[in-house]
């Protein structure tokens, strides 16, 4: 049986961390029976669920402190059929995810979460919008730039509301109780009103098109607390990014 190493019990933030550094570095190899063993899981959770698509991803490969407000993320590609093996009894690999999120508050304070739909890898799982990293085309560098731009891409998908990538602050990384790596973005604030209108007008325009918005339905938290009533489960970081945000929210919105 392979042996896992331990993460986190439960998601958490690395302090202080301002810039983020990217480093590729080669895959591990897999064993024919871990080649075996990932076919077979992955042509599972497809029949289970067809709209599953095998693209490439980024798979972090260590983190590592260079400095107080500096975090290396070295990392690997590979596609999502390998995140089978990460529950594999015998043929298990270290495969964690790195992924963007954004924060989008409002400007009365509070912050915009969704729920994934149905046909997404984790249905009805509650977050911000965001999504695994792709790797860039080979020789093309990863580094913060495609990062700010792949988050402001997400949003847009998502939600509908477009910001400039430039618009994007580095808000927080973290790290989840199955290793994966989450680098979050903060949005200028946008009226609440604003920001369901758009959300709105994306979900009719996917469904005019045939296709499914990825999330679902939409709710707006002023706090961790708010999170369990939202009902049904919740990305491992959102709490830890909903205290965040009340703790960084103006005094005068903790009054309303």
């Amino acid at each position: 049986m392979s042996t896992q190493p331990k993460f986190p019990a439960a998601a958490v933030a690395f302090p202080g961390v301002r810039r983020l550094l990217l480093r590729e570095t080669a895959p591990p190899p897999l064993t024919d029976e871990q080649i075996v063993a990932m076919t077979r899981g992955w042509e599972e959770a497809v029949a289970a669920n067809p709209a599953l698509f095998d693209g490439p991803t980024v798979v972090c490969a260590g983190l590592e402190r260079k400095s107080s407000d500096t975090l290396l993320v070295t990392w690997y590609r590979a596609t999502y059929r390998l995140y089978v093996l990460r529950l594999d009894p015998v043929h298990a690999v270290s495969a964690p995810s790195v992924f963007v999120s954004v924060a989008q508050p409002t400007d009365d304070g509070r912050l915009l979460v969704g729920r994934m739909a149905s046909s997404t890898a984790a249905p009805g799982r509650w977050q911000l919008p965001g999504g695994t990293i792709e790797p860039p085309e080979t020789g093309a560098a990863l580094d913060m730039e495609a990062l700010r731009r792949h988050a402001a891409r997400e949003l847009a998908e998502e939600i509908g509301h477009n910001v400039p990538c430039g618009d994007m602050e580095l808000w927080a990384v973290t790290r989840g109780d199955k290793g994966n790596v989450g680098v979050h973005f903060r949005a200028p604030a946008c009226p609440a009103e604003a920001l369901g209108e758009q959300y709105t007008a994306l979900v009719a325009a996917e469904r005019a098109q045939g296709r499914t918005p990825e999330l679902d339905r939409l709710a707006f938290i002023r706090s961790a607390g708010d999170v369990a009533g939202l009902g049904g489960r919740s990305a491992d970081f959102l709490p830890v990014l909903a205290a965040r945000h009340t703790a960084s929210r103006p005094t005068d919105h903790l009054r309303r």
